[in-house]
């Protein structure tokens, strides 16, 4: 079994918190398997999932905070999809690489050794038990985890609103072209540019085989999104 060492004041330092109880942070860091194969041992370890569940409630409330007083003019199904977007498991997972806590993590040997430290259910767990972790042993301090929390989460929420995925350009252009009874629109990808890990895609919006808008964007929906929005401009 692995039992890994973790290195507490490491971990405190990038994340600019020190724990007055450690076991909060060590449960945070301590997975079901190392739990299951500790049990196995007749030692009861107490890991995560807990933890998790309150962390995940402590996100969301100050994410929804966040851009509720940041995006004033957004109405709630545009903040519900920010909401969304960041708090979700790709988002957490990277940003629990960020801050390398995969290294920190407590796992079962077989865990460990299938590439546990790397999956990203496993990180983003973590990330919301280690939010619950500093929000306990801070008093319930909701300030003090957005401290730590904001820089990280704030450029994913910038992100996504500057890629123009907050308004459904594609979905108000298309109830527009469905007001006429046989128009065909599509989205054409006519190319790509740029490095592998910073690939842009160009994209066409079609109406009856007709360019009415183009697009580029750091995926093909973004892309899309930004063809669409050029092309509502003919119907305004």
């Amino acid at each position: 079994m692995e039992q890994n060492t973790t290195n507490i004041s490491k971990l405190e330092e990038t994340i600019n918190y020190t724990f007055a109880n450690k076991d909060y942070i060590i449960t945070a860091l301590t997975h079901s398997s190392f739990a299951n194969e500790m049990k196995n041992k007749k030692i009861e370890v107490a890991y995560n999932e807990r933890l998790e569940f309150l962390g995940d409630s402590v996100l969301s409330i100050i994410v929804s905070e966040h851009i509720f007083a940041d995006y004033k003019k957004f109405p709630e199904g545009e903040l519900t999809r920010i909401r969304a977007t960041v708090v979700c498991e790709k988002t957490l997972a990277k940003l629990a690489r960020e801050i390398k806590l995969g290294e920190y993590l407590r796992l079962g040997r077989g865990e460990a050794l299938g590439g546990g430290r790397e999956r990203a259910s496993i990180l983003a767990d973590a990330f919301e038990a280690l939010l619950a972790a500093i929000y306990l042993d801070s008093g319930n301090d909701k300030a003090r985890v957005a401290q730590f929390l904001m820089p990280l989460i704030e450029p994913e929420i910038k992100g996504y609103v500057s890629a123009g995925m907050m308004i459904d350009y594609k979905t108000e252009l298309q109830q527009i072209i469905q007001q006429a009874d046989g128009e065909r629109l599509e989205y054409v990808l006519v190319g790509t540019h740029g490095p592998d890990h910073e690939k842009i895609f160009d994209v066409e919006a079609r109406l009856n085989s007709n360019v009415i808008g183009r697009g580029s964007g750091h995926s093909k929906r973004a892309a899309e999104q930004n063809a669409a929005k050029e092309a509502l401009a003919y119907f305004k």
